[in-house]
């Protein structure tokens, strides 16, 4: 019988286009959550910069990320650009990083700087299967079920959006419609791409449609839930 997860929605202090900076306040984050697995916004490694560099997953850059995961025994969801261009969800651990998922349904102006993903993904972590999501994917009904349909325990999402109203109308639906948990991790504060402010109000909402935990608006805030 598989063992209860424990997970973290964050919403770190971003600074547009510095990696390593970012990467520092990651890692710290990942050591102050105490979960196994973190999810962080879209693109939060390098803010919602549609413009910003590709982060190539050997970045020595990204070592004090995975030392974190290693000495916490964690798993982080984090948001990059990455190569083709692609808006992605990189998977750091304890032995370095891959690209877990690539953001099929883009919106606003990221057609204009990036490729979308060709299909849906899901990662395994101590037996539980996690269906990845980005931003607007979780406002497209077929994505959830594209995803859900492999076979899934929870939709996780990194996000930069600016109505939270929007944020949690998504999560109750994908929960219900699915009867899975759902996972959001949401820009705090201003960035890139025309936000001037973000949303926050990162979410962990139970198969029920009931939220068992919500952030506030500001950067810097982080829930946790367990999940069984």
């Amino acid at each position: 019988m598989r063992e209860p997860l424990t997970v973290a929605a964050a919403q770190p202090h971003i600074v547009s286009h510095d990696l390593a900076a970012n990467v520092a306040t990651h890692a710290a984050v990942v050591r102050a959550a105490g979960t196994r697995v973190v999810v962080f916004p879209e693109l939060s490694l390098t803010g919602y910069e549609l413009e910003a560099s590709t982060v190539d997953i050997d970045d020595p850059r990204l070592a004090p990320l995975v030392e974190a995961c290693a000495s916490s025994g964690a798993l982080a969801l984090v948001g990059a650009p990455v190569d083709g261009p692609h808006i992605a969800m990189l998977a750091v651990g304890g032995r370095g990083v891959s690209v877990a998922y690539r953001k099929v349904n883009l919106g606003g102006q990221e057609p204009a700087h990036f490729r979308p993903g060709d299909k849906p993904a899901v990662i395994e972590v101590d037996g539980w299967r996690l269906g990845l999501a980005i931003c607007k994917d979780t406002g497209v009904p077929r994505h959830a079920a594209d995803t859900a349909a492999l076979g899934i325990d929870a939709y996780v999402a990194g996000v930069a959006e600016d109505r939270p109203d929007v944020l949690a109308e998504r999560a109750h639906r994908t929960a219900t419609t699915h009867g899975v948990w759902v996972v959001v991790a949401s820009f705090a504060g201003p960035t890139g791409g025309g936000f001037d402010t973000t949303a926050g109000r990162s979410s962990i909402v139970n198969p029920a449609g009931e939220v068992v935990a919500r952030a506030g608006a500001e950067p810097g805030d982080l829930v946790r839930a367990t999940l069984s």
